[in-house]
């Protein structure tokens, strides 16, 4: 017999005054104080929890709803005394008042980030698989929980809710996506992108089947006209948010053109949020239906959206997110779920996570050629469960669809599923195998009459003087081609799905028009002035600097770059102090030198200070200055500055620093033998020369380096070096690791100079340095050695004994 048991708790509206522990009363009587406690408790208990579990693998929302699960009745909820103190039932109401009320703007910021245009211009390849993990998803598992149904005793109730529960698993929402592919950092990835635009074509579908079944639940025992107006005032709230508070919302951004967004503009959005909520909760339908269209309706990125996640996003996915998680996990009773049932549900999710799996399968597989583990990747991501279904559940649950026991039963497998996805991502898949090219990708082990690709990334304008000479002094020639590949970084601001942006027709890139910008039109007087010896391709990525080396190292593969040059994280100014930019580049730039499919090249950008000239312009005289040491990267560096030496505008200095007393070292020997084959190449070149310096220690070699370096436009450093006397003292500290001991010291602020400098790292193989071969199988005979001129420093008032060095003014 099914006892239907109602509890009403009454509570005394006189008793909340100020009470304290000086005065024998209780703080916690109070509603506020008693809020104050819970969120402390379980926002501090659900941090140590991910601490902890972050070794493992596993994602902040297992941490969170735990967090929840272990204050409720099925951990420390069960001693009654500790229940009553810290969670009673009196402060529940107000706890998920406040969850609730986090829950609605934490939707209404994500689909802010949303981009409308681009969910409806998603891939064709997209938009199946999106179609095919819902339908199949949706129909597999119901067709089993009605067989279950009929030919599986179960409690009454379970029975009643299986098949809702069958269909909620063909959910896939994309905000719960997104979440998971940001905290395994591979949204960027080509799997990260495919499974976004995945879910966002299925959870179009899922919504709308979701508005729908919420006002067939609302007309239940109704006749048709009803149900009639339940979708009139669906759809009046629809025509109400586009019509009415778009426009607002434009309006309001016409009035800030080339202003912030003003505060009240900012506080009239969010009562057009609460609005929106109570709209939606008076037509019948969940609360968050109507900030979500809100969210949908405001312009994505700047100005207005990035305003609002600038001041919203942190107490939103920070605070408010995982206080709902708790909440959900509060509310988890698992010794209210029976064996049986629990058994039957996990049947059911199980299959429907294989279903999902295959789903992806048909369409990635058998139709888009893709691999059997990326198409099990995308399924796996697309398995994930958040806070999307824990919202369902909790509605479900309070319209009395799910009993205490069904609810516990799907958190639980929230918390399974998620458990099991995240490590399993983190095992399988490994983002930066991609990018280890199986051959090698340098300048120096390069034939000479080959093209060279050259990859340039482009944070902020005021670098595109200096690269576009570093370019044209690359020597575009019938001989041998220059092919340039430039990408323009942008920071992902107002938008929750990065952008990779090809600005011509790409296989497998979205082709894009781009507007007529600085660097556009520099690529396009460099392609003119060099017409038929240089080719020219642009792409735009728009993520989050966290990771961008994703997109930089993916277009670093499929166009074959030899070298990539990006940009350093500090400016200096014209009055020579150094503004650090962001620091987030500092991190990006490390991590694309440890997964580069090439070598790369990290430019410390000191144009404005000596106000350059474009060589694209004008023809005078571009000094490049090599200080080679010894090394994979120093090698490097020589070649690509050998290759500058051929341009008639170019002139070259390779100044070699050797250690007093090593004349007959291995090193010395390999490192001559290097020098000399280029020095053999370049004979008869009066661009190329060399100048051996001979210095006891690393003091001698800054002092060498500092009266020398004013003289170039361009230096070239190798980023490591062997161990070496000539190290010492300036290895002790290092401001910027990234650069290397020496380039560290050029590029220092104490360092004065108005040289730009260049900071290169060959091709790293998995990790290791490539060991250096010569360029070309067949040396050069002794005879013809002895045919290269000995060349110095230009100018020839070089005194090679010492480091006093005399230079006419160029």
């Amino acid at each position: 017999m099914e006892v239907n048991r109602t509890i009403m708790v009454c509570q005394n509206p006189h008793s909340y005054g100020h009470k304290d522990v000086w005065h024998l009363g209780n703080p916690l009587d109070s509603p506020t104080s008693l809020l104050f406690v819970q969120v402390s408790l379980i926002t501090m208990l659900s941090q140590v929890i991910e601490v902890c579990l972050k070794p493992l693998g596993q994602s902040s929302l297992v941490s969170q709803i735990l967090g929840g699960v272990i204050f409720g009745p099925s951990v420390l909820g069960q001693k009654k005394s500790l229940a009553n103190a810290l969670f009673p039932m009196k402060g529940a109401m107000v706890l998920e008042t406040l969850a609730s009320f986090g829950l609605m703007f934490f939707f209404f910021i994500v689909t802010v980030k949303m981009d409308i245009a681009t969910m409806l211009r998603t891939e064709k390849q997209a938009i199946a698989i999106g179609l095919s993990t819902f339908f199949i998803t949706l129909v597999i598992p119901g067709g089993l929980s009605f067989l279950l149904k009929n030919y599986i005793s179960m409690d009454k109730s379970l029975s009643e809710a299986l098949p809702v529960i069958a269909m909620s698993q063909a959910m896939t929402v994309f905000i719960v996506v997104s979440v998971l592919l940001t905290e395994l950092k591979i949204l960027n990835t080509d799997i990260g992108r495919l499974a976004m635009s995945s879910a966002m074509s299925a959870d179009i579908v899922g919504f709308s089947l979701t508005v729908l079944m919420f006002a067939i639940m609302q007309n239940k025992g109704g006749t048709i006209v009803s149900f009639l107006w339940i979708i009139l005032s669906i759809a009046a709230l629809v025509v109400l948010i586009i019509y009415v508070m778009r426009p607002a919302v434009i309006w309001m951004l016409r009035r800030s053109e080339g202003k912030p967004v003003d505060e009240l503009y900012v506080v009239c959005i969010f009562i057009f949020v609460l609005i929106a909520g109570f709209l939606s909760e008076l037509i019948g339908q969940h609360f968050v239906m109507g900030p979500i269209l809100f969210g949908l309706a405001i312009p994505e990125g700047p100005p207005m959206g990035t305003t609002l996640i600038t001041k919203m996003e942190t107490i939103c996915l920070g605070f408010f997110y995982p206080i709902y998680l708790a909440v959900s996990g509060l509310k988890t009773n698992v010794f209210k779920i029976s064996f049986q049932s629990f058994w039957i549900v996990g049947v059911v999710v199980l299959v429907a996570s294989i279903a999902k799996i295959v789903a992806v399968m048909l369409p990635g597989y058998y139709s888009s050629n893709m691999s059997m583990k990326e198409c099990c990747m995308i399924g796996l991501i697309l398995n994930a469960r958040g806070i999307a279904e824990l919202t369902l559940y909790n509605m479900w649950k309070g319209s009395k669809l799910l009993t205490e026991q069904e609810f516990s039963l799907m958190v639980v497998f929230i918390l399974i599923v998620n458990a099991i996805i995240s490590p399993l991502l983190k095992m399988l898949y490994n983002p930066s195998e991609q990018y280890h090219a199986l051959g090698r990708c340098t300048i120096q082990h390069t034939r000479r009459d080959s093209e060279l690709r050259v990859m340039i990334c482009i944070h902020n304008n005021e670098n595109i003087p200096t690269l576009m000479n570093i370019l044209e002094a690359s020597y575009a020639s019938g001989e041998s081609m220059v092919g340039v590949i430039a990408l323009i970084l942008i920071e992902l601001l107002g938008r929750s799905r990065p952008l990779l942006v090809a600005h011509q027709e790409h296989e497998t890139l979205r082709s894009e028009p781009c507007s007529s910008t600085q660097i556009d039109n520099a690529l396009k007087q460099y392609a003119q002035q060099n017409e038929g010896y240089a080719t020219v391709e642009s792409f735009s990525s728009i993520s989050n600097l966290d990771t961008m080396h994703d997109d930089v190292c993916r277009i670093a593969l499929d166009k074959r770059a030899h070298i990539l040059i990006v940009p350093f994280h500090k400016r200096y100014e014209i009055d020579g102090t150094v503004e650090v930019i962001n620091r987030a580049m500092q991190i990006m730039n490390n991590r694309v030198l440890e997964k580069a499919p090439c070598s790369v090249g990290i430019l410390i950008d000191r144009g404005i200070l000596c106000g350059s000239s474009s060589l694209l312009v004008s023809r005078t005289t571009y000094h490049v200055a090599v200080f080679f040491i010894g090394g994979a990267d120093d090698a490097e560096a020589l070649a690509y500055s050998s290759r500058m030496a051929r341009h008639e505008i170019v002139h070259v200095t390779l100044v070699r620093f050797l250690l007093f007393g090593e004349e007959n070292s291995k090193e010395r020997k390999r490192d001559s033998d290097l020098v000399d084959e280029y020095r053999y190449y370049n004979a008869g070149n009066r661009h190329f020369e060399v100048m051996d310096e001979v210095v006891k220690d690393g003091i001698e070699m800054s002092s060498c380096i500092r009266r020398i370096i004013d003289y170039f436009d361009l230096v070239m450093v190798g980023r490591e070096h062997p161990e070496s006397v000539l190290l010492q003292g300036h290895d002790q500290w290092s401001e910027c690791p990234e650069l290397g001991t020496i380039g560290d010291m050029l590029a220092s602020q104490d360092f004065v100079t108005k040289a730009s400098l260049l900071v290169v790292q060959q091709q790293r193989v998995r990790g290791r340095v490539i060991k250096n071969t010569n360029v070309n199988p067949m040396p050069p005979q002794k005879d013809q050695m002895m045919m290269v001129p000995d060349v110095v420093l230009p100018h020839d008032e070089v005194n090679r004994a010492s480091c006093s060095i005399s230079v006419v003014d160029r």
